[in-house]
């Protein structure tokens, strides 16, 4: 469950990644760290061309994913040098390795603005996101759709080309993941793109970071159930493009052969489409809360697509935006990270998530007991977010204060760049000294601070989205 088998079956990475583990046991862990063990696993087919554009990567389950793109040129990760250990010669003038250097704070980077640039052209124009590490797996045959129901808490049976945002429950009705599904027609035995099968078929897009996790926990559910389908991993198979912004529509129109009006392709569905002459599945999706859509493309055509919606963004201010913008944007939107703001002990009810949980329906699914039974017991805590106008940094773990007593502790925060003025934005679940349950009143009426080492911050909270509360820019209304 914790790691991809190109891992475990890789003497290379084991060695070098246990013998890092070691020579930095005693090292400060600083907020955005990377390894230099083990790099270059697993690469996706945009990684050479992202790299001479200045794209500083970040490694997640083997993935090399963008983390964000520097000015400065190309900053490839070299071979592991072992520290100098084991008669090895250091790397000299390591570019990669004075980029992590230079994020060894826990103030702000000097490279602060620059992710901010890659998030404001993202909400004033337009940014193109690699998300290619994604996980992409297809659930399929006779009792796929029986599979789904269980499985998934929000009603994934819909017509093919609806795309639905949803949780897996465990027993505890804990969410053991979240992650978008298709429904999709049969297609060519040979393509990745729409596979051929029998029955029933679902297409899966998860993070690539728990998507060996997700995987461990679909077949596990699957061999209980003994039903009669299949999980197939196309993650390798196909890259993945994220193109985000109010612009998106207008340059992706010159791109793809498919009317994206609102009303052709209204947000949450999915269609094949041609793009410069090769297939691709478009979704109108967002992970940072603008319009958008996502381009999944066969691996052997990424690099002709990506160059084609470039050339077509470059007189409309398009830009290359990583991880790190990613993290911002999603924050300042109010999206789940799964890890941080959702882990297995936290319930969809807790999280702000019912609506993905079929609750009015009578199909049973994996964990609705435990969430039936909270739901009429009540929430003893919430997730909460909260802004500080206080321009400084926040990584996770901070206390939270209300009325002079600690209630909680921050499982995320970052910067938000886009809301007014320039405000550290952060998540955390908070309970009720008392042990009551803890209401949206309760939420509303208390004075908050968050605690940074030692220094308390006032702090407001929020019991909806502060960027975008009404969902209009998904939606395509500027």
């Amino acid at each position: 469950r914790r790691f991809h088998h190109s891992l475990t079956d890789n003497n290379r990475w084991i060695r070098e990644r246990s013998h890092e583990s070691y020579a930095k046991n005693y090292s400060v862990v600083f907020p955005h760290d990377e390894p230099l063990a083990g790099r270059n696993v697993r690469k996706d087919p945009l990684h050479e061309e992202l790299l001479q554009q200045g794209c500083v990567f970040q490694e997640r389950h083997g993935w090399e994913r963008p983390g964000w793109f520097s000015p400065g040129g190309a900053a490839p990760v070299l071979d592991y040098d072992y520290y100098g250990a084991y008669g090895r010669e250091r790397h000299r003038d390591y570019a990669y390795n004075r980029l992590l250097g230079d994020e060894y704070t826990f103030g702000f980077p000097p490279h602060h603005d620059i992710i901010k640039n890659e998030c404001l052209t993202c909400r004033n124009a337009l940014a193109l996101f690699d998300m290619s590490y994604f996980g992409k797996f297809y659930l399929v045959g006779p009792e796929a759709t029986k599979a789904a129901n269980w499985l998934f808490t929000a009603d994934v049976s819909k017509a093919p080309g609806f795309t639905v945002y949803t949780c897996m429950l465990n027993k505890r009705g804990g969410v053991e993941s979240d992650l978008t599904v298709s429904r999709i027609t049969p297609g060519n035995p040979a393509s990745p793109l729409a596979p051929a099968f029998e029955g029933d078929g679902y297409y899966l897009a998860i993070g690539g970071a728990v998507a060996q996790h997700n995987w461990s926990h679909i077949t596990a559910v699957l061999q209980d159930m003994k039903l009669q389908c299949k999980l197939l991993d196309c993650s390798e198979e196909l890259g993945m493009m994220s193109i985000q912004g109010p612009l998106s529509r207008i340059v992706l129109q010159e791109v793809l052969d498919t009317d994206l009006s609102n009303e052709a392709f209204p947000f949450s569905t999915h269609k094949l489409a041609v793009a410069a002459g090769c297939t691709v599945r478009a979704m109108r999706l967002s992970f940072v809360g603008e319009m958008g859509w996502e381009l999944h493309v066969p691996k052997a055509d990424c690099v002709k697509v990506y160059r084609a919606v470039m050339q077509a963004g470059a007189r409309h201010g398009i830009t290359n935006a990583g991880y790190r913008a990613i993290d911002s944007l999603s924050i300042e939107k109010g999206y789940r990270h799964w890890h941080a703001d959702l882990r297995p002990d936290d319930t969809p009810l807790e999280a702000g998530l019912v609506f993905t949980c079929k609750l009015k329906s009578s199909i049973p699914f994996l964990g609705r007991e435990a969430v039936d039974a909270q739901k009429a017991k009540g929430i003893f805590r919430r997730l909460v977010c909260f802004t500080t106008e206080e321009k400084v940094p926040m990584f996770g773990l901070e206390a939270v204060w209300r009325d002079g007593k600690v209630v909680g502790h921050i499982r995320r925060a970052d910067f938000g760049f886009a809301i007014d003025k320039t405000i550290a934005i952060a998540y955390g679940y908070i309970r009720d000294p008392a042990g009551g349950p803890v209401s949206l009143d309760f939420v509303k009426s208390g004075s908050y601070e968050l605690e940074r080492m030692g220094v308390t911050y006032p702090a407001r909270a929020h019991t909806k989205s502060p960027f975008d509360p009404d969902n209009k820019r998904v939606k395509g209304f500027y």
